[in-house]
């Protein structure tokens, strides 16, 4: 039993010292989501990205409404079609509602990777921010991400204020 002792003793030590260090830590939380979403970067992002890609969605929703409108006319001339006629549409159709798919798929990944630049941008602005007022404030910690936390270590509005300078 007093092996046990021994042991919990010694262990004890190192993890009363590790708390009271943290204790006296400077702890704080920054919303990376808020940074992504509210800042004024993000917003100026948002629209030079809508107006990047406005044009080619018009396009893609045109071509769209074009196969619908195809494909509804195809329907009611079909009974009178022959059968070679009928496969010969059928497989233009087809074609053409691949098309549109793969330039749907095509906008979407090419959306994405331009979003992913900028909230990349925006990101390395926002850590160089971060790293000041953590230097400033004399902080030992920033959290980003956390289940839960208090709203009075919460930095976010600090680092967005900063952001929109």
């Amino acid at each position: 039993m007093s092996k046990q002792l021994l042991l919990f003793a010694l262990c004890a030590v190192p993890l009363a010292q590790a708390h009271a260090q943290a204790a006296g830590s400077r702890i704080a939380y920054v919303a990376t989501e808020r940074l992504m979403t509210e800042s004024k970067l993000a917003k100026k992002a948002d629209e030079r990205i809508e107006a990047e890609f406005s044009k080619r969605d018009k396009s893609i929703n045109e071509q769209i409404d074009n196969v619908r409108s195809l494909a509804e006319k195809f329907e009611r001339e079909a009974p009178k079609m022959t059968e070679i006629d009928r496969t010969r549409r059928t497989r233009e159709l087809i074609d053409m509602e691949k098309d549109v798919q793969r330039k749907q798929r095509e906008y979407r990944e090419d959306l994405m990777q331009r979003k992913n630049e900028e909230r990349a941008n925006i990101a390395t602005k926002a850590y160089k921010i971060i790293e000041q007022i953590a230097a400033q404030d004399q902080l030992d910690v920033v959290i980003y991400e956390a289940g839960w936390f208090n709203p009075r270590i919460d930095i976010t509005d600090k680092i967005l204020k900063q952001l929109d300078k």
